[in-house]
């Protein structure tokens, strides 16, 4: 097989590339995703994330696992990763949020250039098409269907409330000129048209419109092995295409977007990356590249969850599961209705001390009890509030279990290796503990669950117990002009022709959110750079 582009992954930034790339009928583009078809029922209704988010069973899901961690007391942390069409976009909470301005003017002066928030908003804009229309910020004509939530619960607005009476000021739109602030988030979910009420992932914005153009090829449930190098420059990807090991030539690039586990163990497995780490596998280094699996970030998140004294949320008991179900047939009839949840309804973007200059601090309000990525259940009604710490200073890495293609990545984000992370998270959570214990939620709040003291040393050991991602890792295959860096900021890969990177990997630093509207963000504008058109 050959063709003019080789997109390895067909997730949030593999869908955009493919889409975008194919509008040209002149070259020919081939999409390699190890996952399913992206259009079942648990992608399509947004309440069915409940099923996929745990991994038992493993639905959509790579349902990964970090190596133990020292500073959450030697704990293996649990990842789900999307393993579809769609990628983690398929199996979100389906927030949008873009970050901060700063946070991509950082970007530019680490040497990115082009990468700054007067560069990145205008592919921010092309991407999204929001119910609320055009401004400055915004876009209603994108293939992103961004929308206001169609059935919010009463509590998110005693949330709001709560956090007013903890001096927060309220927030109609957290990607408006200011992030500060509580409220509602708005979603990626198709707002109109036949597919109203469902998730709007980026291959339902962006691949799946595409489908029918001859010059795309999408091969599913297709393993990549390795991208071979020959002489300094990319030529083909080996992968397993149904039963058969293939090579499929690439006559123009690879663009690799497997994601920030996936894309640095496919480096690794084709022989780029650190010396001592081809060596550990006993693989052929085709070029020394340092940075490779280095420099991950994530986003620690520690929850508080109550019981509620109200049914108007989510239990996992009989009066709960039914009203799920009604709401489930008024969701297949019409697209609205409590079905069409993303459980994270509302939330707040905080500063975690007065001097500080802007938010570092992200509040997701949830209408049910969440522990432990839903694999501990607890079948009462109730509400749960997670904080994490928006700009960590913790750095881990992704290295490789053994050369073989069906192994997981070996993750260590380093949770809590720098005590910054530990001071600003227990300043988050005694913040969230203040809204949760305000006289709004009253009528709701019931019985807590983990109490303890709230002494320094009860919540930092609270924190170490329970604390665990909350799906935010980039920075594996980072972007910038020193020795670390992996790719350029055309997001080229250092030292070796014809080869991209480009998904959340390529982050420099984290942003101040939500990373799923960002990676689109990264795919939109590396399409234009491989077009020759930015």
């Amino acid at each position: 097989m050959e063709f003019d582009y080789v997109i390895v992954g067909g997730g949030s930034a593999g869908c955009v590339l493919a889409a975008r790339l194919s509008e040209d009928p002149k070259v020919s583009v081939c999409l390699l995703e190890a996952g399913g078809g992206g259009k079942d029922i648990f992608v399509r209704a947004p309440a069915l994330l409940a099923a996929m988010v745990s991994g038992r069973p493993k639905i959509n899901n790579w349902a990964l696992h970090t190596d133990p961690q020292p500073g959450l007391n030697g704990r293996r942390g649990f990842h789900p990763r999307g393993k579809t069409l769609g990628g983690s976009s398929a199996i979100n909470a389906m927030l949008y949020v873009r970050g901060q301005s700063q946070d991509y003017d950082g970007w530019a002066d680490l040497g990115c250039e082009g990468w700054d928030w007067n560069s990145v908003l205008p592919y921010f804009l092309r991407s999204e098409g929001n119910t609320r229309g055009h401004d400055a910020l915004h876009n209603g004509d994108g293939p992103l269907q961004v929308a206001e939530q169609s059935a919010p619960r009463a509590i998110n607005k005693a949330f709001e409330n709560a956090c007013a009476e903890a001096q927060i000021r309220p927030n109609a739109d957290f990607n408006g000129p200011e992030q500060e602030g509580a409220g509602l988030y708005q979603v990626t979910q198709f707002y109109d048209g036949p597919h109203r009420g469902e998730r709007c992932s980026a291959a339902a914005a962006y691949l799946f419109p595409a489908m029918g153009r001859p010059n795309l090829t999408v091969h599913r449930r297709t393993m990549v092995d390795r991208i071979e190098i020959d002489d300094g420059r990319v030529t083909a990807v080996r992968a397993r295409v149904g039963t058969t090991w293939q090579r499929i030539v690439a006559k123009r690039e690879v663009l690799l977007s497997a994601g920030a586990f996936g894309s640095p163990q496919i480096l690794l497995r084709s022989g780029v990356g650190p010396e001592d780490e081809l060596a550990t596998h006993g693989i052929s280094p085709r070029h020394i590249l340092p940075g490779v699996g280095q420099n991950l970030q994530d986003h620690l998140d520690y929850i508080l969850s109550y019981r509620s004294k109200r049914k108007d949320v989510v239990g996992l008991n009989p009066s709960g599961l039914w009203d799920l179900a009604r709401a489930g047939l008024q969701w297949r009839r019409d697209g609205t209705g409590e079905f069409a949840t993303v459980f994270a309804e509302s939330g707040a973007f905080l500063k975690s001390a007065p001097n500080i200059e802007r938010p570092d601090l992200q509040f997701h309000f949830v209408i049910g009890i969440v522990d432990n990525h839903m694999r501990t259940i607890h079948t009462a009604h109730g509400v749960s509030c997670h904080v994490c710490v928006l700009r960590p200073e913790s750095r881990g890495r992704v290295r490789l279990k053994d050369a073989k293609p069906t192994s997981a990545p070996r993750i260590d984000p380093a949770y809590l290796s720098d005590q910054c992370d530990l001071d600003v998270m227990k300043a988050g959570a005694r913040i969230m503990h203040q809204i949760m214990e305000a006289p709004a939620l009253a009528p709701w709040r019931g019985k807590a669950y983990y109490p303890h003291d709230w002494s320094d040393a009860a919540l930092e050991a609270d924190i170490r117990r329970r604390a665990d991602t909350i799906y935010h890792p980039v920075g594996t295959c980072a972007m910038g002009t020193g020795p670390e860096a992996v790719v350029d900021p055309e997001l080229r890969v250092r030292g070796i022709d014809g080869l991209r990177v480009v998904d959340a990997s390529i982050m420099p630093r984290l942003i101040s959110g939500n990373t799923n509207a960002p990676t689109m963000m990264i795919a939109e504008k590396a399409a234009d750079m491989i077009r020759g058109l930015s």
